[in-house]
Order: C-alpha cells, then sequence, then structure tokens
C-alpha cells in the first residue's frame, strides 16, 4: 500500500492524541494537532478508513486499526532515532532536530532504520526525552508527572520536556535546563502557579505554569 506523507503525518498524530485518551480524538483535535481545517480531516479520514488504516463513522470519532497504529509507531521510530542521530552524530543543537526528523521519517526502508538504531547503540529515548519504539513496536512510557505535581521542597529529576518548539527548548537552554537537570521547588505562588526552582544548585529563578506543566519529571 502506497501511502503519501499527509497520510502518514495524519496516522502519526491520531496515534499521539489516542495516547491522551479516546475522547481527545476527535476531528477537532486532529485538526488542531495537524494544523489543518476540519473539513479537510473529515476528507482525510474517509481516504484513511477506506484503506482500512482507521475506523471512523462520523460524528463517533475514529481509532486507528492495527495495521494504521503499526504504521505510526514505524514512523515514530524512525523519527526519533534521526533525532538521536542528528544530535548526537551531527552535532544538531535539540532545538535544530525536528523538522529534519520530520522528513527523514517517511523513507521507507526498514532495513536502514535497523542499521542505524544498532549504529546508535540501541538507544530508548530521544534527546527531548520521548520514548523509541522498539523494532516490535513496544514503547515504555515515563510516569506523567509534570513539575506542576510538585510542592515547595520536593526535588525532581527532569526526563522529558512536552513541548518541542525551537523557542521553547532554546529558553530552556537560556536557563541551563536540560534533560537530567535536578530541580528543586522553592516556593510555590498560589497567585499564578508559578514556581521558584534551582537548576543543578544554582542561583533560584521563576519556571512560569506553562513551563512547568510541559517539564516531565521524577521525584527524587
Amino acid at each position: 500500500m502506497t501511502l503519501s506523507t499527509t497520510e502518514e503525518n495524519y496516522l502519526k498524530a491520531i496515534f499521539k492524541l489516542s495516547l491522551k485518551g479516546p475522547d481527545n480524538i476527535s476531528t477537532n483535535n486532529i485538526a488542531a494537532e495537524t494544523q489543518t481545517t476540519a473539513a479537510s480531516v473529515s476528507d482525510m479520514l474517509k481516504r484513511l478508513s477506506d484503506k482500512q488504516l482507521v475506523a471512523y463513522e462520523k460524528y463517533k470519532g475514529v481509532q486507528l486499526t492495527q495495521h494504521g497504529k503499526d504504521i505510526a509507531i514505524a514512523l515514530i521510530r524512525s523519527h526519533r532515532l534521526w533525532e538521536v542521530f542528528l544530535v548526537d552524530k551531527l552535532g544538531y543543537r535539540w532545538d535544530e532536530v525536528h523538522v529534519l526528523a520530520e522528513e527523514l521519517e517517511h523513507i521507507k526502508t526498514p532495513d536502514l532504520i535497523g542499521r542505524l538504531e544498532a549504529f546508535l547503540n540501541y538507544p530508548t529515548h530521544d534527546p527531548h526525552g520521548d520514548p523509541i519504539p522498539d523494532a516490535e513496536g513496544n514503547i515504555q512510557h515515563h510516569e506523567p508527572i509534570s513539575l506542576l505535581e510538585l510542592a515547595a521542597n520536593e526535588r525532581a529529576l527532569i526526563l522529558r520536556v512536552k513541548e518541542q518548539s525551537a523557542e521553547f527548548l532554546q529558553y530552556l537552554d537560556r536557563i541551563k535546563l536540560s534533560l537530567g537537570s535536578r530541580l528543586e521547588v522553592l516556593e510555590v505562588n498560589n497567585y499564578d502557579n508559578s514556581r521558584l526552582v534551582k537548576i543543578n544548585g544554582a542561583q533560584p529563578v521563576f519556571l512560569s505554569e506553562k513551563v512547568s506543566e510541559n517539564l516531565i519529571v521524577k521525584r527524587v
């Protein structure tokens, strides 16, 4: 079966929304995820349904079929392995690799991806902390705890960043926060839910509610 890049991107978007729960896979949510219109989504869902990649009934939502899910996971696996390669082997910054990996992920050569994984020594996570599916499609997800869930005097380790826009990642670089950084919450501001934190024991900085929500952590 031959799929267009757009069709593959829709499958990936639906899979990512499915991780948040079945109620999130609405036409409007898919439109927001793919940055298109609800009408365009409906047309695409009909095409994907005809190819037996989604189970779709108008006004009743959509689910990936097993074949559609397999394709989506393979794309995500390829994307994240390419991100590791670009950062670890070619010296790109973590804020530069997403767009490049979006192009590379559509190379449909399973042998290449297998060799790439071996060359990288079988990484388990990409540069943003997202888990890399293995060759069988298994994904080990982090426990979804954001910095927002920590109270004053708690400590944590940064595992993943949810928001991966270049602007957000560049902001994290400016405050010297990266994967593996150790945080200590000194104060929680009840007015705006911002937090005063120490990053790796350095001078305290304030993190907004939006920033804190996008940092996935592990208590330590």
